[in-house]
């Protein structure tokens, strides 16, 4: 694709980044076919070729962002379907977040738009903000008819039926190997998984222990940054970011770390992409270091070569989620985890397609998310599962939300084939 930005934008490192992708778009519209959003809506300008076209006019002639641009970006997933499917190596990821960052900085939003992402923004990224959001949502739940504004009422519903007591496994401290030491990791507790779910992490440092791992629970650390980044917050996003990577380097400094373990898919792919977001600045070495030591759940369970389990009759319908898949290109890893444990493993048709969770997606976007997640769950359903399985919290509360089929993180199944507890969200199904 032919681009025509002046040379002072080009000075700017984004605008540069974004000038190589879109040069090396050829319009062949191979990511049309799967990408979510188009599939939905049937429009070019909901698809990536379209919001390519989008994005190079916004971009290079520096204007103020329209609202139909606007409407176009917002509607994207972020699923990375597309990065998958191009054989042009369209790094879309990039250019959609620069398009974010843009507006951010150049579109007057609505006012219940733009207080419904700086409530987004405050809230999600913290644990303790977050809890008592759910608790107040929880109390106006069954007044949820009553409020007119489909995102607000999306906000309410999405709160599980029980909110989890706080787990002091979250607190910052050391948890030693139950035999030998094979080597010395960092988890990432997260945000809003610590007041959604705090199982995943409690059955991540249990694995982890049984297999070798001294687990830290770094100080300081805290969201990845991801939530605020693909809101165009680029600077909160930072920021967060900023005390992870000065967290996880302190400890590398002191004791060593062999890598950095993350459990929910979504900040995953973003911290490995730290890289990128510190490019230029004071931070990069130490960003590149931390994004180098950075590993899926299921990464390093592969590297335990965990003892194969016997074969169990129980049908586990395994959810890919786009973070994993195409985000980090880690297809074969927690399938081969679970298999390896004993479970007889299906996926769904069209699994490479979102589920329509994508972060705050489902609740700034809920008609379009809700259509995805109908599609995402009716496939899973069809392969009569006992379990549905996924690595990524998100993805896990959006599914569970339609179906009576108990969904499980595969950390959780990996723990209860190795000695650990019985999922609570087994015991608990109906």
């Amino acid at each position: 694709m032919e681009t025509f930005f002046e040379k002072e934008q080009l000075t700017d490192l984004d605008f540069k980044r974004s000038n190589e992708i879109l040069r090396a778009c050829v319009h062949c519209g191979f990511c049309t076919a799967t990408c979510p959003t188009y599939q939905v809506l049937g429009d070019e300008l909901d698809s990536p070729r379209g919001r390519i076209y989008l994005i190079k006019e916004m971009l290079e002639s520096g204007r103020v962002p329209d609202k139909k641009t606007v409407t176009h970006i917002d509607r994207c997933l972020s699923c990375l379907a597309c990065m998958t499917t191009c054989p042009s190596g369209v790094h879309y990821m990039h250019l959609v977040d620069h398009a974010r960052a843009y507006i951010e900085e150049n579109y007057k939003r609505p006012l219940d738009e733009k207080l419904l992402r700086w409530l987004l923004n405050k809230i999600l990224p913290y644990p303790t903000r977050f809890r008592i959001a759910l608790i107040l949502a929880k109390l106006a739940k069954p007044f949820s008819w009553l409020i007119p504004d489909a995102r607000l009422k999306a906000m309410i519903n999405m709160v599980p039926k029980k909110i989890p007591g706080i787990s002091l496994n979250d607190d910052p401290q050391s948890f030693y190997p139950d035999k030998s030491k094979r080597m010395r990791v960092a988890l990432m507790t997260g945000c809003a998984q610590r007041a959604l779910d705090t199982d995943i992490n409690d059955a991540t440092i249990r694995v982890l222990k049984r297999f070798g791992c001294e687990v830290v629970i770094a100080a300081g650390q805290g969201c990845c940054g991801s939530l605020s980044h693909h809101m165009g917050k680029k600077n909160d996003a930072k920021s967060t970011a900023l005390r992870n990577i000065d967290a996880w380097y302190s400890e590398l400094n002191d004791n060593g770390l062999d890598a950095i373990v993350i459990n929910t898919s979504g900040c995953g792919t973003t911290v490995k992409d730290y890289q990128h977001m510190f490019a230029g600045t004071e931070h990069e070495k130490k960003a590149s270091t931390i994004a180098s030591l950075t590993k899926d759940v299921s990464e390093i369970l592969l590297e335990l070569n965990l003892p194969q389990q016997a074969e169990n009759q129980i049908n586990i319908a395994y959810h890919a989620a786009c973070s994993l898949q195409h985000g980090q290109k880690i297809i074969s890893h927690p399938k081969d985890v679970l298999k390896q444990c004993g479970y007889q493993i299906s996926e769904p048709k069209n699994s490479h397609l979102c589920c329509g969770s994508a972060g705050t997606y489902n609740l700034l976007q809920p008609k379009i998310s809700e259509e995805l997640k109908n599609r995402k769950v009716q496939s899973l359903e069809a392969k009569r599962p006992d379990i549905i399985a996924a690595g990524n919290i998100g993805c896990m509360m959006q599914i569970a939300s339609s179906t009576n089929i108990p969904v499980v993180h595969t950390v959780e199944l990996v723990d209860w084939a190795t000695g650990g507890p019985k999922p609570k969200k087994l015991i608990d199904s109906p």
